[in-house]
């Protein structure tokens, strides 16, 4: 906890969410270690998710190094904060850099957090899925949490069109922490990538249908899975819409599994 650029940007973030009145929060933060390695593999909603992970994570005394979209290093003055805060750039061109600094965050006893759907969800539904937290928790050891999130899609999140910034102060914000899971070294990755893909989308649809939650009847709701009573995109329209990694594993899990069953147009 002796993260001083750490301390500042979670302070900037906790006065952003204090200024727009956001009610963040969590239920199983027990399931994250006090110490020691840990993988945290969360659903994608919302370009801030990150924050309201951090925001649960920190009450367990962990700084989560995330992986993240490597352009982000590009913006303005970015880069300085983020390698202070040791997160890590993944370019998808050359993944093997982002996975190796990961490795190395876990061995020596950090927390790591990634978004595995390798993008924001267009449906709000569980995207494919990457192997690279499951296969770093096979091959250091350290538990796997699945976490959720719901609600920040109400605040910046994508859409066709991208939808502005919502400003609207008060709205809430849940993360819920998965039982740990245990990769072993011998373990299938595919195998245990899809069981990851079913225990997000139980946290995530135990989120989804909680009646604070719940569109009112007859409001328009593009924030809402269409499965669900929604207006988003289902999984169908958003397949095109997505951009998915080639060699993500396909969905076992959710709604409308007919919508992945074919192979993609670009291969």
């Amino acid at each position: 906890m002796t993260d001083p650029v750490y301390r500042l940007v979670n302070g900037v973030g906790r006065l952003a969410l204090r200024a727009l009145a956001v009610d963040v929060r969590w239920t199983g933060v027990e399931h994250v270690p006090r110490r020691g390695p840990v993988v945290l593999a969360s659903t994608h909603v919302s370009f801030p998710d990150f924050l309201f992970l951090e925001r649960a994570a920190v009450t367990r005394g962990r700084r989560v190094r995330f992986l993240t979209r490597h352009d982000v290093w590009h913006a303005r003055g970015a880069a300085w904060w983020m390698d202070r805060m040791r997160h890590v750039p993944v370019d998808r061109r050359a993944p093997a850099h982002a996975y190796l600094r990961a490795r190395r965050l876990l061995l020596e006893g950090e927390a790591v957090g990634g978004f595995p759907e390798a993008g924001v969800s267009y449906s709000y539904t569980v995207r494919p899925l990457m192997r690279g937290l499951v296969s770093l928790a096979a091959e250091t050891g350290a538990p796997l949490v699945p976490v959720a999130l719901w609600g920040s899609q109400r605040l910046f999140t994508v859409g066709d069109p991208r939808p502005p910034i919502d400003w609207t102060r008060g709205r809430r914000v849940d993360v819920a922490f998965g039982d740990p899971v245990q990769v072993g070294p011998d373990d299938d990755l595919t195998a245990r990538t899809r069981d990851l893909g079913h225990a997000l989308t139980d946290l995530l649809e135990g989120l989804q249908r909680q009646a604070h939650h719940a569109p009112a009847p007859g409001e328009p709701a593009p924030w809402h899975p269409a499965h669900l009573g929604g207006h988003a995109p289902d999984r169908a329209r958003a397949r095109a819409l997505d951009v998915v990694p080639y060699n993500a594993v396909r969905p076992t899990w959710g709604p409308d599994l007919d919508a992945w069953s074919a192979p993609d147009a670009s291969g």
